[in-house]
């Protein structure tokens, strides 16, 4: 018993490690490590302004991606306790995301980015990606790929 709990041990810690470089390789590289500051109007007609003071996640996602769907919950949990903004890529109109919203049961910030013209700004080529800014406005993480709560919620910590 004692040899499985161990080969499962190190297991769960090469996928973790392999993940993480799966990730840093897969991250866009950015024109500028600085938080654009923008107003946007979102999802539930509502205007959002994207400043500096605090952490903010900026999370990229779509209807369709399986991955995102995957995440979504942990995103919620996030955007509870932080400033987040979800960009929806490419998902359809502002009725069919708010649909999807309400269906999943989620209340985060959305930005529709209906052309993709978001997403070919912060050279997001794969879904799910997250960018976590800390309070003075400067990109601290870029993930991409599933991230567990536990994990944003570290790394949105890290940058308080």
């Amino acid at each position: 018993m004692k040899k499985w709990i161990k080969e499962i041990l190190i297991g769960a810690v090469l996928v973790f490690i392999l993940s993480n470089i799966i990730s840093y390789l897969r991250k866009p590289e950015l024109d500028s490590s600085q938080l654009p500051t923008a107003t946007v109007q979102l999802v539930d007609g509502t205007s959002y302004r994207l400043k500096k003071g605090q952490p903010v996640m900026i999370h990229f996602w779509a209807t369709w991606c399986r991955t995102c769907k995957m995440e979504a919950a942990n995103i919620e949990h996030v955007s509870k306790k932080y400033e987040v903004l979800t960009i929806a890529v490419k998902s359809g109109d502002d009725g069919k995301i708010k649909r999807y919203l309400r269906e999943k049961g989620l209340s985060f910030r959305v930005l529709n980015d209906a052309e993709g013209s978001w997403a070919q700004a912060f050279r997001v080529k794969a879904f799910p990606t997250t960018f976590i800014y800390d309070g003075k406005g400067e990109l601290k993480f870029t993930e991409v790929g599933y991230t567990t709560t536990a994990g944003l919620l570290a790394r949105m910590a890290l940058v308080e």
